[in-house]
């Protein structure tokens, strides 16, 4: 009995030092895929955005939909005409130990994200990344682990390092695979999980460190909070509203049998939208960091309102008709960029109109942390994304908690009141 013991002990020795080793492989192939579509996707998509405006900005306008017809194209010929769900698909995936995430998610998600963001489709390849990063996991557990539960251990393996990339973030890619994905803690999960974690830190530390944005926190004042609190309420409406039209855009294209009709519909009012609006193009963070470089100045005026304003409704509504129309990407980057110019607009207005003093750059990074955290259900995860989207980002960390719970649980409730009242009506 006692031998049997010490060769159980063995072989679960054996496998977990197998996993820490095969979770090291995978952390290093997501890292670069990250790594590369994240830069080769900003430079060009700064690239061609700068192009396009000192040629013709006209252009605008049929951009995206030379990107979403690329992606629908490659999709119908190469790609087998098997659609891409978003993160939906790992969900599905993690359910059932025999259903994969099929090799060709990778190369997939990857062109799919690049093509729709570098022509002006208005998301990120933040899901795109995700997606692929969970499938080079899944493909590992597939030739590796077939025969063993470790499945949600490699998935979130890759997803951890492939996060933690885009955002700079260890604790950030960490965090979002076990509040979005895995939805649990286990010995197995940790083990994945901090390998990964620890060796994607280590490459950001080397290839990577710059945070997305130049801006430095100095500071923060307790005389804030309640104005955080109120941009926490602000921001979980605005996540709500943004998960409607989503889901509004998304049943409005699959009603459209006509693949160009479909296409052309979502993609052109997107580029009409960013023939008048420019900041839209794209995932909007270039754009972003000009308008907080605008606003550290502290002059405001009505134009800037209204641009601000603009930017705040219409940003949701553009990522929505991207999505529709074919688009590959989610709600990541449009829920952080809206949330910021959210808390521009509200810091700005309460300095002008009500005589405060309010740090423009820590609203935006609180507005970002609102409408992401309410967005995904994830605070932890938006509290550290966000705090190293600018150096020194961890001084807000407390105001950070407040906002990212705050702006989750009202919309968790708004939720839930919505699905009680839709059956309350439907059963009566």
């Amino acid at each position: 009995m006692q031998g049997n013991t010490i060769h159980r002990k063995k072989i679960i020795r054996f496998n977990h030092i197998k996993l820490v080793g095969v979770s090291i492989i995978i952390s290093i192939i997501c890292c670069i895929i990250s790594y590369s579509l994240k830069h080769l996707t900003g430079h060009l998509q700064e690239y061609l955005f700068e192009k396009t405006i000192s040629i013709e900005s006209r252009l605008f306008i049929f951009l995206p939909s030379i990107g979403i017809t690329a992606i629908y194209f490659l999709r119908k010929y190469f790609f087998q005409n098997r659609k891409n769900k978003g993160i939906k698909e790992i969900y599905t995936t993690l359910e059932t130990r025999k259903d994969h995430l099929p090799f060709f998610k990778i190369p997939s998600h990857y062109i799919n994200g690049f093509l729709t963001v570098l022509f002006g489709g208005s998301t990120g390849i933040e899901v795109s990344t995700v997606v692929a990063t969970a499938t080079v996991g899944n493909q590992a557990y597939k030739y590796l682990f077939a025969a063993r539960a470790y499945k949600r251990e490699l998935i979130c393996a890759g997803i951890i390092a492939g996060v933690t990339v885009l955002f700079a973030s260890a604790l950030g890619g960490f965090l979002f695979a076990f509040e979005v994905i895995a939805r649990r803690y286990n010995k197995t999960l940790l083990i994945s999980g901090i390998s990964s974690m620890l060796v994607a830190n280590v490459f950001v530390y080397y290839f990577d460190p710059s945070p997305l944005f130049s801006f430095k926190i100095q500071q923060w004042h307790w005389q804030a909070i309640p104005f955080v609190v109120i941009l926490g309420l602000i921001g979980g409406i605005f996540a709500i509203f943004f998960t409607k039209i989503a889901i509004y855009a998304k049943t409005f294209f699959g009603r459209i049998n006509n693949d160009f009709i479909r296409i052309n519909v979502g993609a052109i009012t997107v580029g009409v939208l960013i023939f008048f609006l420019p900041a839209l193009y794209g995932d909007s963070y270039h754009e972003l960091g000009k308008i907080l470089d605008s606003s550290s100045s502290g002059s405001v005026s009505l134009v800037n309102f209204i641009t601000l304003v603009l930017l705040i409704l219409i940003k949701p509504v553009a990522a929505s008709l991207t999505l529709g129309a074919g688009g590959d990407g989610g709600v990541f980057a449009p829920s952080i960029v809206t949330g910021a110019f959210l808390g521009i607009f509200f810091a700005q207005f309460c300095n002008h109109y009500w005589g405060t003093h309010l740090i423009i750059i820590n609203f935006a990074l609180f507005g970002a942390a609102a409408m992401l955290s309410a967005a995904i259900h994830a605070p932890f995860s938006a509290i550290f994304i966000i705090s190293s989207l600018v150096l020194s980002g961890y001084l807000l960390l407390v105001p950070l908690l407040i906002i990212a719970f705050i702006s989750k649980m009202l919309a968790k409730k708004i939720y839930q009141y919505n699905i009680y009242t839709y059956k309350e009506t439907t059963s009566s």
